[in-house]
């Protein structure tokens, strides 16, 4: 009989899991499905650009450009962009990726005074209460493994400072034509930080619904998006009191 794997193999042997789930499902060039001019992609985005400012804007006192910010799973750095744009100062944006590729799109892609780090989001070592937001956009539903869900979430949370927030953008439901990711329901979310406040907000269509009516007209997105059971996601400002 082998002993159990230590801690760090375990966390290590879920890291390259999770890297090659990505892989698997990381768009070609010829993907549509993602393009800002398919009406699908950009109608959620916006809807979840609206999400996103009515929090900051409901939590949020201090200037934006004052925030220091760390992005796990930042991708190409599409998000820290509209951080930018959103006032946020680009020296104060850190963003984490684990996939090569990626990382360096996001290093061409964001303002040279953004730092981009490379890497395991597990094994980062940040001082606590260094970031006044820890942001994660669907990178817990590429995590199956419960305790790496529940250690990343635990180390995330420390790097909040009091007063602070994990911002969090996730889909709820399994897709059962995936097998490589698993929903995070609100009832989970509340388990991974028991010791924060959650506000929570319902949106995006779910994709496949989605692309579907919006082949027919782009103003069945909201048509169907006023369902609310229809939408996928949530968005979700995890608050740490001071």
């Amino acid at each position: 009989m082998t002993s159990p794997c230590p801690d760090s193999e375990r966390v290590d042997d879920e890291a390259r899991k999770v890297a090659e789930r990505y892989a698997r499902r990381m768009p070609t060039g010829t993907d549509q499905r993602y393009s800002m001019l398919n009406p699908a992609a950009w109608q959620g985005s916006q809807e979840r650009q609206r999400a996103l400012i009515a929090l900051l804007a409901g939590h949020v006192t201090a200037p934006l450009g004052t925030l220091r910010v760390l992005e796990i799973g930042c991708g190409a750095g599409g998000n820290l962009l509209e951080l930018i744009g959103l006032g946020f100062n680009p020296e104060n944006l850190i963003g984490n990726e684990l996939l090569p590729a990626r990382s360096q799109l996001a290093r061409r892609n964001l303002p040279a005074s953004c730092v981009v780090v490379h890497g395991d989001a597990s094994a980062l070592q940040y001082p606590d209460e260094s970031f006044d937001i820890v942001y994660q956009s669907t990178v817990f539903t590429s995590l199956l493994d419960a305790s790496f869900r529940q250690t990343l979430a635990e180390r995330m949370w420390r790097w909040v400072r009091p007063g602070g927030a994990v911002l969090w953008y996730d889909f709820i439901y399994d897709n059962p034509g995936n097998r490589d990711v698993r929903g995070v329901p609100v009832a989970q979310i509340r388990q991974l930080f028991p010791a924060g406040s959650l506000h929570v907000r319902r949106v995006t269509l779910a994709p496949p619904i989605s692309r579907r009516v919006c082949r027919l007209h782009p103003f069945l997105y909201h048509v169907f998006n006023a369902i609310p059971v229809l939408r996928s996601h949530v968005m979700c400002w995890i608050a740490k009191q001071p």
